[in-house]
């Protein structure tokens, strides 16, 4: 490396071997296939052509696995007897392609919407009922 640019070492988690070396600036391609799902921390050490150092720590989330939706259950419920649910499990697949079948979970239509649908379902109908009739006039 040369001395007259800052450079910045990427470490993940505590691993004491770095990811990459690079000179700033750059745009740096993250690989996070090759880290387990879960929580991590990007440690960015910079380092300037005059010896001064920084540390930057950022935390993140890897979610490379096939992605779980789940509906009918949620944290932390408490629940008895029988109940149904609904449970989809899918991938990207493929990041070149795009696939539908099975890219999406069915969900069931949330108490709000019923409630959006039959208000307006009901003005429509008494707009329909005084426009036809002359009701109130």
């Amino acid at each position: 490396m040369t001395k007259d640019k800052t450079s910045v070492v990427l470490f993940i988690d505590d691993d004491p071997q770095p990811i990459a070396d690079l000179e700033t600036p750059i745009v740096f391609d993250f690989d996070t296939t090759k880290l387990t799902d879960g929580e991590h921390t990007l440690k960015i050490v910079s380092k300037s052509p005059t010896g001064r150092e920084g540390i930057r720590l950022i935390k993140f989330m890897v979610k490379n696995g096939p992605a779980i939706s789940i509906e009918g259950l949620k944290e932390n419920d408490i629940v008895d007897g029988t109940f149904p649910l609904m449970i989809n499990a899918y991938d990207k697949g493929n990041q070149k392609s795009f696939v539908i079948e099975g890219s999406e979970t069915p969900q069931t239509v949330p108490v709000w919407m019923w409630i959006l649908i039959l208000v307006i379902a009901a003005w429509g109908a008494y707009y329909g009922i005084t426009y036809f009739t002359g009701f109130p006039y």
